[in-house]
């Protein structure tokens, strides 16, 4: 393509609204407009690296057996209804009515589309396992659309299904999987993480993200550098250091905190409060059920451990009217010494952290505002209805597995896969026939990655001062040939000649022919960031033109009638 033909509308100076690298420099290069809020437009350059991407996945689908299908985007409701999602969904999904009145949604995403495919045409074990997949377009509406192509309202998705008749059908699936998104990346030109995660609204026993370590992500990752451990803190467990208690048996006693409301004020209060010898208590609403949940003084609920732990659908902290009926005081003044979970209490269920197991002399709110106990036995004092790991993981806390110390890092999701189960087939009633006669719900796994998400996380990798530096297997473009004098007719011939053989040779290459000066184009050739650029200029006398490597900067001279070869040989952007 010539780049006088070519729409590539750049921009000299960041959009005012952009925050981060891909943001801006998509932007600035000519590869995306926006149309509203998280609503964008790919320009050709950016049309070009997403079918890269798409063949990428697509050949690798393919050679774990997956079969493409297209399915729509515009949905019944019925079936968000017989899943059990359509409430739960909130407002993040789309929802219309046509114009005889039926209510319709927008797929946020096709667990559901799928299943009642898989219920009307797999009767038999015989027919499985199957491997479907898809690019289809997905709508959000997300609350605050930010960050360009990393948080919008539509996007493509490739997400796959798997099919099995057992579980351990199942984890066959999600292996092939697993192994086939480490492949895309790694081709992608990804440094990634495959951590382990909640399966949130999705459901399921099991799932894994990939995580590109980068300060523009809105997740946060735990790493163990030692034995590379790593989770989302969603999912993340720490070691804790075991506290062995000071006069362990001491007696329970009640004693006056006036006006101490946290944790640190009271340990202040007094030398025997120390944060980790307090007992930190809070009220949450489980489907409208209110629960206690106890932790460490210097420890931090994780809502999503919670939430994963109860089942729940809604789960949220209790408001103070509800807290003040149900514990008599106000949050402050909180403990779950005495409170009984039986007889009608309001407490339904008190959950107790893992870290707290074998403590004593410990304080606690005294359900008595203004009020604490003392000498608290976690065994003798308090009624546990289970025990469980709700903390949040911190930087510096101790690695499961080596002991190591943990980090917590900023990291952008690129692709997600669950372990669904039967959670779906179950609820729609997609069975099978098993070889005793007898029918069982389908096994299934979901597995998705964001594409052009996938585009912008290789651009917060890989960039400089100057633009974009695309690794060669998304890259618009091998090579650009740059005209540097336009003007000299030998020059544009050469070029020509040159931009005719590549294209023949099946090198993809952009001439940029402007009649523009070497210093304007070079600045557009950096920003657009095609591995290599060849400069046609004074040296054309001697048969020599200048070869430039864009992620490094580095540059040689070659024989133009060498060049050819050259790109055959090796057009991975090496020189």
């Amino acid at each position: 393509m010539r780049w006088s033909q070519l729409f590539i509308p750049t921009l000299k100076e960041d959009p005012a609204a952009a925050e981060t690298a891909s943001h801006k420099l998509l932007m600035r290069a000519g590869y995306i407009r926006p149309l509203g809020s998280g609503i964008y437009s790919l320009l050709p350059l950016a049309q070009k690296v997403r079918l890269k991407v798409i063949n990428i996945i697509r050949e690798e689908m393919n050679a774990i057996g997956g079969q493409e299908f297209v399915l729509p985007a515009l949905h019944p409701t019925e079936l968000w209804e017989e899943s059990g999602r359509l409430g739960t969904m909130g407002d993040i999904m789309f929802r219309l009515k046509d114009r005889k009145g039926a209510e319709l949604v927008l797929g946020v995403t096709h667990e559901e589309i799928f299943t009642s495919i898989a219920r009307n045409a797999l009767s038999s074990y015989r027919q499985v396992p199957q491997i479907w997949y898809q690019f289809q377009t997905k709508f959000r509406d997300e609350l605050r659309p930010k960050s360009g192509l990393l948080r919008v309202r539509e996007f493509t998705m490739k997400d796959s299904y798997s099919f099995d008749v057992d579980a351990e059908g199942l984890d066959k699936s999600f292996d092939l999987h697993k192994a086939a998104y480490e492949r895309i990346f790694t081709r992608a030109g990804l440094d990634f993480v495959a951590v382990e995660a909640s399966s949130g609204a999705m459901g399921g026993s099991a799932s894994t993200e990939f995580m590109v370590l980068t300060d523009a992500g809105e997740d946060l990752v735990v790493l163990c550098r030692g034995c590379g451990y790593a989770a989302n803190v969603e999912k993340a467990v720490a070691a804790f250091e075991t506290i062995e208690s000071k006069n362990a048996h001491a007696s329970l006693e009640k004693f006056p905190t006036p006006g101490l409301k946290t944790v640190e004020q009271l340990a202040n209060f007094a030398d025997f409060a120390a944060t980790k010898n307090q007992i930190k208590t809070l009220v949450y609403a489980a489907d409208d059920e209110l629960v206690l949940v106890l932790l460490r003084g210097d420890h931090e609920l994780n809502t999503t451990k919670l939430t994963d732990f109860l089942g729940a659908e809604n789960v949220r902290a209790a408001e103070d009217q509800e807290i003040f009926s149900a514990m008599g005081a106000h949050a402050g003044s909180l403990g779950g010494v005495g409170v009984k979970t039986s007889n009608g209490g309001k407490i339904k269920k008190v959950f107790l952290d893992n870290a707290l197991k074998g403590r004593s002399n410990m304080v606690t709110g005294a359900n008595d505002d203004d009020f604490h106990y003392k000498g608290v036995s976690i065994e003798r004092d308090i009624e546990a209805s289970a025990w469980g790991d709700f903390r949040g993981v911190k930087t510096g806390d101790m690695c499961i597995k080596c002991g190591g110390a943990l980090a917590v890092e900023k990291s952008l999701e690129i692709g997600h896969i669950f372990k669904l189960g039967t959670r779906y087939s179950t609820t729609m009633n997609a069975h099978v026939l098993i070889a005793s006669g007898e029918k069982t719900p389908i096994m299934m796994g979901s597995y998705g990655i964001g594409v052009e998400r996938l585009m912008a996380a290789a651009v917060e990798r890989s960039h400089d001062k100057k633009g974009i530096i695309w690794p060669k297997s998304l890259a618009p473009y091998d090579v650009i040939v740059n005209v540097i004098n336009s003007a000299e007719e030998e020059a544009l011939a050469a070029g020509e000649k040159l931009y005719a053989e590549l294209r023949a040779a099946g090198i993809e290459v952009l001439l940029d022919d402007r009649a523009e000066r070497p210093g304007f184009k070079f600045a557009d050739n950096d920003l657009i960031g095609i591995p290599l650029r060849v400069n046609i200029g004074k040296k054309l006398k001697d048969g020599i033109v200048e070869l430039v490597e864009r992620a490094t900067g580095e540059n040689k001279d070659v024989p133009i009638h060498n060049l050819v070869d050259v790109f055959k040989q090796n057009v991975t952007g090496a020189l």
